[in-house]
């Protein structure tokens, strides 16, 4: 039981994390998402008081924002065992145990970072965005989205995605392990899965597929562009969609 709270407490100070990048690739730490279990199953639900609201939960809340240079808009909620760095903003959305959020982060209204995601520095987590948690099995990698990132307003990241530096998500863009991201930039395809690369202007799509009773269209995400590095984020979002007339 020490080990675990050792643990956890480590996590919540960002001394250890769930995911780190060692040599180019994304590892788990499956000791760390061992101990969120195990923390689960001791943990005892108790009454929450904050302000006028009452919560009963096993996780506390974090704490000591001022001291750790966060700011935390109401109803904002992060928990016990997710880190924030210096320069972290939430607006009123949730970050859950096991998560590690980069420096200058900004973590727009109604977005969430489910446990043991891995959000880097300079991202900007649009309105409504849904970052998945991974916990089970502990070998499976958390969704990771690297720095400087854009993620667009009710775009939904799941399944151990990994989204690469730099990369745009136009609103909408829905992705697991399993919707292919299709490169249309060239004069043939590239299909990745699971993987956005840096750098990428990622816009929602469809393809067709054949069925027993018919033909029908699946959800696919298009890379339609690429972010220059002299751009601005925003202005690199919007000129690319303008570009492809796409709406923003």
């Amino acid at each position: 039981m020490t080990d675990t709270l050792e643990t956890i407490a480590a996590l919540d100070r960002g001394e250890l994390r769930v995911a780190e990048k060692v040599d180019g690739e994304w590892r788990v730490n499956e000791d760390a998402k061992a101990a969120i279990l195990d923390y689960f199953r001791i943990a005892k639900v108790e009454p929450i008081e904050v302000g006028p609201f009452r919560y009963l939960d096993k996780i506390p809340l974090k704490r000591n924002y001022a001291e750790l240079g966060v700011r935390v808009v109401p109803p904002a909620t992060a928990r016990y065992g997710a880190f924030l760095s210096p320069g972290v903003v939430l607006m009123p959305s949730y970050v859950n145990i096991g998560a590690w959020v980069g420096p200058n982060t900004m973590v727009d209204t109604w977005a969430t970072v489910g446990s043991c995601a891995q959000v880097g520095a300079d991202v900007h987590l649009a309105g409504g965005v849904g970052i998945g948690g991974v916990l089970e099995p502990v070998q499976a990698r958390p969704v990771i989205v690297e720095d400087g990132a854009f993620i667009g307003s009710r775009c939904i990241v799941v399944e151990g995605v990994v989204v690469g530096e730099r990369a745009v998500l136009a609103p909408n863009v829905s992705l697991t392990a399993s919707v292919p991201v299709i490169d249309v930039t060239g004069d043939e395809p590239v299909e990745h899965r699971g993987y956005v690369p840096p750098n990428a202007v990622v816009v929602p799509g469809t393809r067709p597929k054949a069925f027993p009773a018919g033909t029908y269209d699946l959800n696919c995400a298009l890379i339609v562009g690429w972010r220059s590095e002299q751009t601005d984020l925003k202005t690199s979002l919007n000129d690319v969609l303008r570009e492809y007339e796409i709406a923003s």
